[in-house]
């Protein structure tokens, strides 16, 4: 496992961080669904990560525009410098969405996988060699929260936040709260981080539209 990689080290820390979504303008005025960015801020308040989604040209601009939260997609966190400390790559599939996580010089670290259970939303986080590290459960009845599991203890959570009430009037845009509690290993704090903007691509991006 590549323990020397910058993101690891960045999250070894951290007890809680903010993921916010940000939108343009334009976007937010005509509802027309333009590349996602946002920003994970750690405890202090201070930006650990600027993350966005990569490439251009007119083919991704119709995934965009027709497949809308089903579109794969690549999407690289950068530091505050500029250098590119993770990639995550969603390949395209009708069902049981997935995620493959690496670190800025291309080595795996891992993966999301959805899985399908009755009444709950579920994913496995998995290692490099495919081996299950967690779960992430969301209860039928608390729709804003994933419980990260492991070994049936809860430590950790991803939790959306309202980002107030004229702003998800007009837009989709997104907060997350990600807690560690007992969450100790900086791998896995790295895989849970990854796995909520797959989250929000797959539970909250079309929410206008009734999906989830």
């Amino acid at each position: 496992m590549p323990v020397e990689s910058q993101a690891l080290t960045l999250l070894r820390d951290e007890r809680t961080l903010r993921v916010r979504q940000v939108k343009e303008w334009g976007e937010i005025l005509t509802g027309f669904e333009g590349r996602n960015r946002y920003e994970v801020v750690g405890d202090d308040g201070g930006p650990l990560f600027f993350a966005g989604e990569v490439g251009s040209g007119l083919g991704l601009f119709l995934l965009r525009g027709f497949l809308k939260a089903k579109r794969p997609f690549t999407m690289e966190l950068k530091s505050a410098s500029g250098e590119t400390l993770l990639r995550l790559r969603r390949p395209w599939r009708f069902w049981l969405s997935r995620l493959e996580v690496e670190d800025g010089e291309g080595r795996h670290l891992g993966a999301i996988q959805q899985r399908f259970r009755f009444f709950t939303r579920a994913y496995e986080v998995l290692g490099p060699g495919g081996e299950e590290l967690a779960r992430l459960n969301g209860p039928f009845f608390r729709p804003w929260t994933f419980n990260v599991e492991q070994q049936g203890r809860e430590v950790g959570t991803i939790a959306k936040k309202w980002s107030g009430f004229g702003k998800e009037l007009f837009t989709d845009a997104d907060n997350f709260g990600v807690r560690f509690d007992g969450l100790r290993d900086p791998l896995v704090r790295t895989l849970v981080v990854a796995a909520t903007f797959l989250i929000d691509f797959v539970h909250f991006e079309d929410r206008r539209g009734g999906n989830d």
